[in-house]
């Protein structure tokens, strides 16, 4: 089974777009069919995102819906904590990404950022989009 950390930006993308292209995301974790690996940085950096009061009240979030994504990321996922520190990427941020996904032996980081969409692979870890994502989700289970 594929593992993969997704992105908090994807995360975002999936609340804020419910029906949108990157919402399957959210259903194929539900499912079981990759292991989501996160870090307890990266959903604090999600619950700040989301919490913050230009986001929240520009998409009309809810603590509800809110809440549920986060149950669904800690219910499902598998929390690491990453004892590795790199430094590969311009924003520092995105460092945290990386050393979750290696810490959680993840296959891929799903993202939408180019600072690491431009990495394509560290490591054994590819960064991917959505779209080729969920691709790689639905040609194995077939």
């Amino acid at each position: 089974m594929s593992r993969a950390v997704i992105d908090t930006n994807i995360f975002i993308r999936t609340i804020i777009k419910p029906l949108g292209s990157v919402a399957p995301i959210i259903v194929r974790i539900r499912e079981g069919k990759f292991e989501l690996i996160y870090s307890q940085w990266l959903l604090d950096e999600l619950k700040e995102k989301l919490e913050a009061r230009r986001i929240k009240d520009r998409y009309k979030l809810s603590d509800k819906q809110i809440q549920e994504l986060i149950e669904t990321i800690t219910g499902f996922g598998k929390e690491v904590e990453p004892t590795r520190t790199v430094t590969v990427c311009r924003d520092v941020d995105d460092n945290h990404v990386i050393e979750a996904a290696l810490e959680g032996n993840a296959d891929y980081v799903v993202t939408g950022d180019n600072d690491l969409l431009s990495l394509k692979q560290f490591e054994n870890i590819r960064f991917i989009q959505p779209k080729e994502f969920l691709e790689i989700l639905d040609a194995n289970a077939s």
